[in-house]
């Protein structure tokens, strides 16, 4: 299935190509590197002259930001009832992946339609938050946000209090993720949604290297054995170029879905609109687990 983030006010993709793509993010103009942006840039699309800051790569690695005009540090951008924390950072990002408001609004439907159930949430890979604040805003008991940085730890508190969930139970874990389940599994500890945004290469809080290839199946494997008999959902993302969607469905077959078959298995492309020639933007894939009510 291809997910449109398409439910945006505050945030649109003007254009895309050549491997760049043109952003709104509020009144904020930015023109960022995007791999997945391949075919040709419209040259007559004068709007990519009208950035207010371009990000270059450099050969080395990295890159940096170009600002045609001053621009605040940071400023606030709007998704429905939720409010981020948006800051261009020296490896592109912006703090915020618009695309995943489609996960955003599933598990954010999901959790309200269970009213009468206590659901508590593991966010695992949980940067600044975006997956925190909508479970949490969406009435779940407990979200625990796992991440190994403490800036994005930090951002996502950010995030909370913007949003103004500071009297919800969010808990706030800077850890390496496989370490935290584990530790979790020996507590008895147990969540009704799990969901992770894992990075193609990383490393934990103490050195931990993490690889996608090598590590995703261990990872969902302990999950597995965290996640509540009375589940609600289980879902990963991921931006590892070279890994189809079809990995996530064998994964999620083979090592949920056995332990609980009263459930179903679906997976795809996250994309966003792109206004000027009506294409989709590819922004990596999904699988997710639903229980079947």
């Amino acid at each position: 299935m291809i997910l449109k983030a398409d439910q945006w006010k505050d945030y649109t993709c003007l254009d895309a190509g050549d491997g760049e793509k043109l952003e709104i993010w509020s009144n904020v103009v930015l023109r960022r590197p995007d791999p997945g942006a391949l075919w040709p840039m419209d040259q007559t699309n004068k709007k990519w002259q009208a950035a207010d800051a371009v990000y270059h790569r450099s050969n080395k690695g990295g890159g940096h930001w170009e600002y045609k005009k001053k621009l605040p540090e940071s400023w606030t951008i709007d998704y429905k009832d939720l409010t981020f924390k948006v800051s261009p950072t020296g490896f592109k990002h912006t703090g915020l992946f618009p695309e995943q408001a489609v996960n955003w609004d599933w598990m954010s439907d999901l959790i309200k339609s269970h009213p009468d159930e206590e659901i508590r949430i593991l966010n695992l890979f949980a940067y600044t938050g975006g997956a925190t604040m909508a479970c949490s805003k969406a009435g779940a008991a407990e979200v625990v946000h796992v991440d190994a940085s403490k800036g994005m730890v930090q951002w996502a508190k950010e995030n909370r209090d913007l949003s103004g969930l500071q009297e919800n139970h969010i808990r706030f874990i800077v850890e390496d993720c496989l370490k935290f389940v584990q530790r979790e599994k020996r507590r008895g500890r147990t969540y009704h949604g799990i969901l992770m945004d894992p990075p193609s290469y990383g490393r934990g809080p103490n050195g931990e290297m993490w690889k996608l290839e090598k590590e995703l199946a261990g990872l969902v494997e302990a999950c597995v054995d965290i996640l509540d008999d009375n589940a609600l959902f289980f879902l990963i993302n991921s931006y590892t170029t070279g890994v189809s969607h079809l990995v996530l469905e064998n994964i999620l077959k083979t090592m949920v879905l056995p332990k609980h078959p009263n459930g179903s298995v679906d997976t795809g492309d996250v994309t966003i609109p792109v206004v000027n020639n009506d294409l989709l933007l590819p922004c990596g894939i999904y699988g997710r687990w639903q229980r079947n009510d």
